[in-house]
Order: structure tokens, then sequence, then C-alpha cells
């Protein structure tokens, strides 16, 4: 074994690394089943925690966790303190071996974004790989709810859930009485004009703050011309992206050359944050409110710090 050690370092690094794991892992380990019908041990109190999405990122901030995260993905950027964490590669490319040289006792992981590769070579290293599958409000709530169990924070997590449900369901109430709903166009890409379609979180968004979705169809994210958006005559028009924000306002002065659209006739062209809309954390629940506002200028909705619980 010295000679085989001897010849592949990388096995040294490997076995100074997952040994100790092994040990912190065999001690108080409990069996759960993750948001992908995956059953699994993990540490009964994780204390080195892998982060492989901003969103889960934020999620776990939010539980008041941050202290035990050792890694997170490249764009985790919110709350502000987690730029500063060690970084293991992008959302959709993570870095195995920097992974691992952080010794992490859990990873949590993102169903459908998180390559397969990469999660199979993790527990073949006994790390553990929690997933968690957030498609809609109630995943998302789920989401926050199964991961405050598995870190311990459930008190916290029982807190964010009766918070996130009680926005949702005012957001609700308040669009029952409403008849006429503003025909909304919700722009995610420039070059070419993308917007979203039906089975999308950003659709439920749109439609649970009281908007008509103008491209609703079965393609996720469909491509339009400009002509086909014109033709559309959106009420409102909603621009996102990760890209800087002076862009956007070049894309909003481009659309403003075509007055015969509703929404440009009326000045009701609008840039937002593409983070409260295409991650699925807590802060979900912002970029509702902040679509019932743009939509409802004139009902009244409290600020979410008129509201939120921000008690430990």
């Amino acid at each position: 074994m010295a000679s085989v050690l001897k010849t592949y370092p990388a096995y040294r690094f490997l076995i100074a690394v997952l040994v100790p794991a092994l040990i912190v892992s065999a001690a108080g380990a409990k069996t759960v089943t993750d948001q992908a019908g995956r059953t699994m041990q993990v540490p009964g109190d994780p204390k080195r925690i892998v982060s492989l999405a901003p969103s889960i990122t934020e999620i776990i901030f939010d539980l008041k966790r941050g202290d035990r995260l050792v890694g997170v993905t490249r764009f985790s950027d919110y709350p502000p303190e987690a730029r500063g964490y060690p970084k293991v590669g992008s959302y959709v490319h993570p870095d195995l071996e920097k992974i691992v040289s952080l010794n992490p006792d859990l990873c949590i992981a993102v169903k459908d974004g998180n390559p397969i590769d990469i999660v199979k070579r993790l527990e073949s290293m006994s790390i553990p790989v929690y997933a968690v599958d957030p498609k809609n409000f109630q995943t998302v709530v789920n989401a926050v709810a199964d991961i405050g169990a598995l870190l311990n924070a459930k008190p916290r997590a029982d807190q964010r859930v009766r918070e996130m449900k009680t926005r949702i369901s005012r957001i609700n109430a308040l669009t029952d009485t409403i008849t006429e709903r503003p025909r909304v166009f919700f722009q995610i890409g420039v070059s070419p004009i993308v917007a979203v379609g039906t089975d999308t979180f950003i659709h439920e968004m749109i439609t649970t703050a009281g908007g008509i979705n103008l491209t609703v169809g079965p393609t996720p994210y469909p491509r339009f011309t400009k002509e086909r958006i014109i033709a559309l005559a959106p009420d409102i028009m909603i621009i996102t992206s990760m890209a800087r924000n002076e862009i956007f306002e070049r894309v909003k002065r481009q659309w403003e050359e075509w007055p015969t659209i509703p929404a440009v006739k009326n000045g009701r062209i609008h840039l937002v944050d593409s983070n409260l809309f295409d991650r699925p954390a807590p802060r979900m629940t912002d970029g509702l409110e902040a679509l019932f506002r743009l939509f409802y200028p004139s009902i009244s909705l409290p600020k979410p710090s008129e509201t939120s619980d921000t008690s430990d």
C-alpha cells in the first residue's frame, strides 16, 4: 500500500481528506431522502457544507447557517458575505477537485442543474450530496423547510416558510378580486430576444402577481422577433438579465422607438433584478411583490420589511 501511495500522490491527498470526513459522518449520521427521491446517510449536524448553486447559498444564509459553508459556486453573490467564500466552479461546471479539497461533510445540489456525474463521483468518495428540486413556489417552500431540517435550523425554516406562504397568499387574495389584468411581455435575453413559456418559474410569478403572460407555450424559453412583440402589443414589458444595467437601459431606449406598443406609449417598460426571479430562494417573494407593484401601482401593498420577521 505504501508503494502505491508513493507512486500515486493523489491517493494520499484523497485519503487525508476523506478519512476524517468518514469518521465525522459515521458518528451521529442520519438517513434522509432528498427531493430527487434518493435515500442517503448524512451527518446528524453538518459542519462543513458546500453549496452547489447560488439559490442554495441564499437559503443557507437565510437560515443563519452561513458559518457552516466552506465553499460556494462562482455566482453566489447574495448576501454580500457569500462573495468571500472559496469558489467551487460554476453551477453547471463544478470543480470536483476543489470541492474535495474543502473536506465537506455535506454538499447540497439542485436536481435539474448540477451535473449528475459530479454528484455520483462525490458520492463514490463518501461525500453525501443532498438534492433539492425547486420548480414552483411550493417546491421552493419545501426546499427551505427540508434544508432547515437537514441543518438543524427547523425553527428558523418554519418561520421563513410561514412568512413566504403568508406573502404569497396575500397576493392571491388581492388578485382574486381583479378582473382586468395587464398583458405582460417578460424579456430575459437581449440578443436574441428571449421570453418565458408556460413551464417556467417566472410564468408562475407573472400569473400569481395578476398578469397575463403573452408568451405562454410548450417552449420554456422561446425566442421572439421584434415584429412579433409589436404585434402582441403588451401592456407591460419587463426586462431582466444577468447583463449590466447600462445594456438594459439601451434596450429600453430601443423599445421606446416603437410608440405603438401600449407599454411604450404608457411608460410601462421596467428593468428588474434578475436574481429576484431566476433564483428559487426566499427572495422569490420579493420578486413576486415587485411584479404586483408594477402591475397594479394604485393598490397598496406593504413593503417586505413591514411584514418580515427577522428574529433568529
